[in-house]
Order: structure tokens, then sequence, then C-alpha cells
């Protein structure tokens, strides 16, 4: 087996820009997986598709790797997703989990992180209902 890519592979996260979705890809299996929140899809082009649609639809989209754990063909990552949408900056918190094939590159990429907290009770129109709910359900009392 061919030691994982992590370095190409965080380093191609780093610098991410619609011109380099190509070398993004070619760090994936043609039939990878990648699942997060809002997708479930297989392929190098669907990948692709993704990122070139975190272009079109935030502004300065851009992450930055906090922390990186490998251990065989698994790599474990956090990181900090910044971006702008409609004048406003968010940042997002999350982790990846890495799978990788006998050739060294990702055949399972899977994202975690909270939709709920980290984006959408941030928005103005949905933000409060979500709090309301998360408030709630919130336990109380004395720990």
């Amino acid at each position: 087996m061919t030691a994982p890519r992590l370095p190409e592979l965080l380093a191609c996260y780093a610098t991410l820009a619609p011109t380099n979705l190509d070398a993004l890809v070619q760090c994936y299996t043609p039939d990878a997986r990648f699942r997060d929140p809002f997708h479930d899809v297989q392929g190098q082009a669907a990948i692709r598709a993704i990122f070139a649609h975190m272009f079109a639809a935030s502004e300065q989209p851009r992450f930055v790797i906090t922390e990186q754990q490998l251990a065989g063909a698994t790599a474990f990552v956090t990181w900090r997703f910044h971006f702008g949408l409609r004048g406003h900056d968010y940042c997002i918190e999350g982790a990846t989990r890495f799978g990788f094939a006998a050739d060294g590159r990702v055949c399972c990429h899977r994202d975690y992180w909270d939709a709920a907290e980290e984006l959408f009770q941030k928005l103005p129109l949905v933000g409060p209902p979500i709090a309301w709910l998360r408030r709630r359900f919130r336990a109380t009392g004395t720990y």
C-alpha cells in the first residue's frame, strides 16, 4: 500500500480556489464517496461539483486546518471553514474522516459538523426558531 497522501490533500485544501479544483479531485479515487450534512455523492465529478458550487454560492471561502491525526489508512482532521454570505462573515468548525485507498488517494470523505448550530442558527429568518428549539430541549438543573 502507498502511504496516504494526507500532506498533499491538506495542501490542496489550504490553497483551494476555483482554479485548482482539478488538483483537489485528483487526490480522490475515481469512485470516492463524499458525505456531509447536505450531500452524499460518489465520484470525482460529483465531488468537484460540490466545491465549484461552494465557490459560486459563497464569498471568499477558505479552510483552515487546525489538527490532524493519521493512523494507518485513516485520517481525522479538524478545521474551520470561513466564508461570506450576503455581506456577513461566518465560520463553521468541523471535522473530517478520510479513508485512503491502496494508492494513497482518498476513497471515503465524511464531514462532521452541526448544520443547525454552525449555520442555520446564525441566519436571520431560521436562527430564532432553531435557538428556541435548542433552549426547549436543553436539559435544566444542576449537573
